[in-house]
């Protein structure tokens, strides 16, 4: 961690400055790393661009609320918004530059392009938040673009949209390598999220029950358990009886490639998401399939 005492970070808001910036760096030999963000930063965020700055000689972090991931009666409008006490904590480690759009810079007047990228962005999270996914791609593909920094970072809490998003850079000769950092969690379990400030303190005790429903079944699997339908089945039950007003989906999905895993041969991925009251919460988990004989 940088030293409490650092500098403001300096802050951009137009492609032209982050350019600038960027080639500057470039032109000196350095590397560059992307951490995209949509702000209301937490540790989360923060190991992020710690895990990046091992990688690189210079740190981006972007602060853009995205309205094109928000469906029609999601929580776009009291998404938390809070750039100075974000840029304090970004200052605090050190962060060399924040970008920091307006609407009307990432989707000028007349806009009228998406990015779409089919197959993974079905199921799961895709099938609960229809266009969520284009509304990613689309912002991710033009911040890519706009900072043309070396290496981009993502948290794989979202683990479907990172593998959407390391499918979109490749298919599209995105000169960005696109990494995963680890699931960040609180010192309950419970995944890092800016959505968490959302729950009571009886709903955050009955979310709980997400990560231990997922542990449970990563250590079955893990244990050779062969019956994995009757396993997630008894695994949503487990979270609606936790307090769960809804699941979403718990799925079993190959590491790669999203698809649904009838039989564990090859690294794969627990995932769920449910709604806690009028919150929407994700975790997965990484599962290791059990040694031969």
């Amino acid at each position: 961690m940088a030293d409490p005492t650092s500098p403001e970070t300096p802050v951009v808001r137009t492609v032209a400055d982050l350019r600038k910036t960027v080639k500057a760096w470039h032109e000196q030999g350095l590397r560059v790393g992307l951490v995209p963000t949509m702000g209301a930063l937490h540790h989360g965020h923060l190991s992020l661009v710690d895990l990046i700055r091992e990688r690189v000689d210079r740190v981006v972090v972007s602060i853009f609320v995205n309205p094109k991931q928000f469906g029609p009666n999601e929580d776009f409008d009291r998404y938390p918004r809070q750039e100075a006490a974000d840029c304090e904590k970004l200052s605090s480690i050190g962060t060399d530059l924040l970008y920091a759009p307006g609407v009307e810079e990432i989707y000028p007047a007349g806009f009228a392009t998406t990015v779409s990228v089919k197959g993974l962005t079905e199921g799961l999270c895709g099938a609960a938040r229809p266009g969520h996914f284009d509304g990613v791609t689309t912002v991710v593909s033009k911040l890519l673009l706009q900072c043309l920094a070396d290496v981009a970072i993502f948290g794989e809490k979202d683990y479907q949209q990172y593998a959407v998003l390391k499918h979109m850079a490749r298919d599209l000769d995105i000169p960005t390598e696109v990494i995963g950092a680890p699931i960040m969690r609180d010192p309950d379990g419970l995944a890092t999220s800016s959505r968490n400030v959302y729950l009571s303190e009886d709903e955050r005790q009955k979310a709980l029950t997400l990560p231990r429903t997922l542990t449970g079944i990563v250590k079955a699997l893990e244990a050779g358990r062969q019956d994995i339908r009757p396993l997630l089945d008894k695994g949503r039950e487990d979270l609606l009886k936790g307090g769960f007003d809804s699941v979403d989906y718990l799925e079993l999905r190959d590491a790669e490639t999203l698809e649904t895993v009838e039989t564990l041969t090859r690294p794969a991925r627990v995932l769920a998401a449910g709604y806690m009251g009028k919150t929407r919460l994700i975790d997965n988990m990484a599962v290791t399939p059990p040694s031969a004989g």
